[in-house]
């Protein structure tokens, strides 16, 4: 008679125990009331408008999934992998504008057997190279770091404004800028630079009227690029073309006053007077349905995620770790910022996406992944021993 043996499984929790053990539980509260603040957003926005909202729940899906499998990757692992990121972000970009998928004048797309956008992954490649490259020059910074560090920035930023994508160079570039930073550069390099952009704005407001003449050149910005910042200083010009995004999206914000008109109740949206109401103008959406009282409760949110993840910053224990997290985080506020910005007619119609709201497969992965990366941050701290 043989005996049986009996091996007894532990139960969920435990087994689980080593994914979700030194998670930082505020960092994740601030994703989870998001996220469900985007899946109400997404619902009542989209829920006439095909299968986003089930979509949408798929991306969350996806994002979580990444955000899992990259918190168990230490930060140490990280930076090892910083440099090949980087290398493979640049080449991709490269063989996009010299193989890339062309669809509405913009080159982004590259196909290796699916269709990937890489400016994706030079938003995370780029913050993550300039990081390596300042912990390598710990405690021996000078000025030439800087401005190789500064050309490490500028190489990715120069390819994507090349396709053109504007809105996603623009992300790259403020998160390059966050790190430069973080990192320590002088006040009096960047007062100069925040001065003479303060010039070039007022000058525009100045003079606008007789720079946005039909057949003045800006030299260095492309014909619809002038458009766009043309349309933001008197979107009335073209109120039925160029200027219909930003003056409807005011119209939505403004009418949904203090309280708004309701969840699923928002003319505007659901007349379809919003463009892209699921995507870069959901926004507008929210405030119309949500009123003031919603879009305080969506920017505390936020404000929440983006302070936890400097106070992660400043408990990591490398410089690596440290300007990584810092520039994630302020990342956030970029994405933020400028949507809501652009939507608002404070700045120019860019294309860039509310984090956990607007619709978008790969901006969730991308989201995912930095989160991921600050959960990295994070556990690694809580599970030092102390």
């Amino acid at each position: 008679m043989t005996a049986r043996v009996v091996i007894e499984r532990p139960p969920l929790w435990q087994r689980l125990q080593p994914i979700v053990g030194g998670f930082d539980g505020w960092l994740f509260l601030a994703v989870a009331l998001l996220a469900a603040a985007g899946a109400v957003a997404m619902y009542s926005a989209g829920f006439d408008h095909g299968e986003r909202f089930a979509g949408h729940l798929r991306n969350m899906g996806l994002g979580l999934a990444v955000l899992l499998v990259v918190s168990q990757i230490p930060p140490q692992r990280l930076m090892a992998l910083a440099v090949p990121l980087y290398a493979l972000a640049v080449a991709l970009l490269v063989a996009t504008l010299l193989f890339g998928i062309t669809k509405k004048g913009a080159t982004r797309w590259l196909d290796v057997g699916v269709v990937i956008q890489p400016s994706e992954l030079a938003k995370i490649a780029t913050p993550l190279m300039l990081a390596w490259w300042f912990q390598k020059r710990e405690g021996q910074l000078r000025a030439p770091d800087f401005a190789i560090a500064g050309a490490l920035l500028l190489l990715p930023f120069a390819l994507v404004v090349k396709q053109p994508d504007l809105g996603t160079s623009l992300l790259i570039l403020s998160a390059g800028l966050f790190v430069i930073f973080f990192a320590g550069l002088s006040w009096r390099l960047i007062l100069p630079v925040v001065a003479l952009g303060v010039a070039g704005v007022v000058a525009l407001v100045a003079f606008g009227d007789a720079a946005c003449e039909p057949g003045v050149d800006w030299k260095v910005l492309r014909e619809y690029q002038k458009h766009r910042v043309c349309t933001l200083l008197d979107p009335t010009q073209d109120p039925l073309g160029r200027g219909f995004h930003i003056i409807q999206g005011m119209i939505a914000i403004g009418s949904g006053g203090l309280w708004g008109k309701g969840f699923m109740n928002g003319t505007q949206t659901h007349l379809e007077f919003i463009p892209e109401r699921t995507t870069d103008f959901i926004f507008a959406a929210v405030a119309e349905e949500f009123g003031l009282v919603g879009v305080v409760a969506l920017l505390a949110g936020f404000t929440f995620l983006i302070v936890r993840g400097l106070m992660i910053a400043a408990d990591a224990p490398t410089v690596f770790s440290r300007l990584l997290a810092a520039a994630i985080s302020m990342g956030f506020f970029t994405y933020v910022f400028v949507n809501i910005g652009m939507v608002s007619g404070i700045l120019p119609v860019v294309g860039v996406p509310l984090p956990f709201v607007s619709y978008g497969g790969t901006a969730m992965v991308t989201l995912g992944l930095g989160l991921g990366i600050l959960m990295s941050i994070a556990r690694s701290q809580r599970l030092m021993p102390s």
